[in-house]
C-alpha cells in the first residue's frame, strides 16, 4: 500500500474534547478554517473497521501542521487520573517528524498551553521548544495560530485583528445557524458544526 499523501493543507488538532474547552475548539476550527487550511481531528474518525490508534497514525501521516494543546493536565472528576490522550498524540507527531520518511520531516507543529512555562512540571522532556501560551482564551488561542501557520507557511492570510472580529461575528450568528439546522447550539456534531463554519466564511462568495 503507497504512504498516504502529506497535505500541506491539513491541520491536525490535539486537544482536550470536553465542554470546558470546547470555546477554544471551534475558535481553532474557525481560525484554521479562515486561514486558508483545513482542520483534521480525532473527531471526525468513525470506522469501526479500525482501532482508534491506527486511525490517528493515518490522520497524522497526512497532515504536514499539528496544534497540540497540553492544558489539561488535571486529574479528572470520575477516576482522579490524568488524561494522557493529548502527549500521546504529540508523542506520535513528534515520532512521524523524526523517523518518517523525508515529507514527513517537513511537519511543522504548535503546543499550545495555559501558561508558557507550565510544562517543566509535568512533561519537562519539551525543554527547549516554543510552548505557546493561551491563557485558556479562545483569542489567544487564535491569535497564536494565526500567527504560528503565517509564519511556518509563508501564506498571505488574514491577519489577527480581522479573525478575532470575525469569529466573533460568527458566535452571535451561530444560534440561528444552528436553529436553521435543527441543532441545539451546544451540541452541534463536529462534521456539521465544520460545514457550517465553511458556509458562514463562504457566504459572500
Amino acid at each position: 500500500m503507497a504512504p498516504a499523501r502529506l497535505s500541506t493543507d491539513d491541520v491536525f488538532i490535539n486537544c482536550p474534547f470536553d465542554p470546558d474547552f470546547k470555546p477554544i475548539f471551534q475558535a481553532l476550527i474557525f481560525t484554521i478554517f479562515a486561514c486558508g487550511f483545513r482542520p483534521r481531528s480525532a473527531r471526525e474518525l468513525d470506522d469501526g473497521g479500525q482501532t482508534r490508534i491506527e486511525k490517528l497514525y493515518g490522520l497524522i501521516q497526512e497532515c504536514r501542521y499539528g496544534i497540540h494543546d497540553l492544558s489539561r493536565t488535571e486529574l479528572d472528576d470520575d477516576h482522579k487520573l490524568p488524561r494522557f490522550n493529548m502527549p500521546l498524540e504529540l508523542g506520535l507527531f513528534l515520532g512521524a517528524k523524526r523517523y518518517g520518511n523525508t515529507a514527513q520531516h517537513d511537519k511543522r507543529l504548535l503546543i499550545l498551553d495555559i501558561e508558557r512555562f507550565r510544562y517543566q512540571k509535568f512533561i519537562s522532556d519539551l525543554a527547549g521548544m516554543d510552548i505557546h501560551e493561551h491563557g485558556g482564551k479562545a483569542e489567544a488561542a487564535i491569535r497564536e495560530t494565526r500567527d504560528w501557520l503565517a509564519n511556518v507557511s509563508r501564506r498571505q492570510i488574514p491577519s489577527g485583528d480581522k479573525i478575532v472580529r470575525l469569529y466573533e461575528q460568527f458566535t452571535a450568528d451561530l444560534p440561528a445557524l444552528a436553529a436553521a439546522l435543527e441543532f441545539a447550539p451546544a451540541k452541534i456534531p463536529y462534521v456539521d458544526f465544520e460545514r457550517i463554519v465553511v458556509g458562514w466564511l463562504t457566504r459572500d462568495a
